[in-house]
């Protein structure tokens, strides 16, 4: 698909949903030597905490701290500079927030910057890959479409000046249409066609979210879960070539 190895990779974000440091130490061994990025979500940052991000800053990754921070503006600006000290490459806060708050996060990562070091990539959650139009409608007191909810909040992060959003495979070309195809899309809800679905219900396989011009793919347990990880995610790096 005109992709090298190494650009292939680095497109995969492999979902480090583990306890525990010690649990995910065993993973990461097995990957070590693959350029993907390493996606640190709540459960483990939480058991973990800093020390594990600098950790594998250490080992030269990439790191997308996903903390879903959605809280008062001064206190997301707050968050936001912490963790850029950590130097994590990505973190995200949710767009249901709004523009004040989303402002904020850049304004506290700008303030976190050390001499040379790059801003990290701000990006916004929109809708969950688990949330289903009946779970929008009903529930979240949203109307309309997801794709419509996904766009509305999408056009949000980007007039705040995020770089990009958290969205379904399935939503990526209407968000390239509406805020340009530089906007970035982190999408989870990525699973090979031999994978198990498990609880999202808006996914595509790696290349089909390829093809629809995503820029990075959240993949958590048919790599982490398979039992022959590496080889799992050297069967998605080949699948994207």
């Amino acid at each position: 698909m005109g992709l090298t190895r190494e650009q292939a990779a680095g497109k995969i974000m492999v979902a480090l949903d583990y306890a525990n440091a010690e649990s995910a130490e065993k993973l990461l061994n097995e990957l070590q030597g693959i350029p993907c990025y390493m996606k640190v979500g709540m459960q483990l940052f939480y058991a973990a905490g800093p020390a594990f991000i600098e950790s594998l800053k250490k080992r030269g990754y990439l790191v997308f701290l996903d903390v879903k921070m959605h809280d008062i503006p001064n206190t997301v600006k707050g968050g936001a500079n912490s963790v850029t000290k950590l130097g994590v490459d990505m973190f995200n806060v949710h767009a249901a927030g709004g523009s004040a708050m989303m402002e904020a996060a850049l304004e506290g990562a700008d303030a976190a910057l050390a001499s040379g070091q790059a801003r990290p990539s701000v990006i916004a959650v929109t809708q969950l890959t688990s949330t289903s139009a009946q779970v929008l409608n009903e529930e979240i007191g949203i109307a309309g479409s997801v794709e419509e909810a996904v766009v509305r909040y999408a056009k949000l992060a980007n007039k705040a000046g995020l770089s990009g959003v958290v969205a379904s495979p399935v939503e990526v070309q209407a968000i390239k249409e509406a805020c340009g195809t530089s906007f970035q899309t982190v999408t989870p809800g990525i699973r090979p066609a031999w994978a198990e679905t498990n609880d999202q219900s808006r996914i595509m396989t790696p290349k089909d979210a390829l093809l629809q011009g995503t820029d990075y793919m959240v993949i958590g347990r048919p790599i982490t879960a398979a039992a022959e990880p590496r080889a799992a995610l050297e069967s998605i790096i080949e699948e994207l070539i």
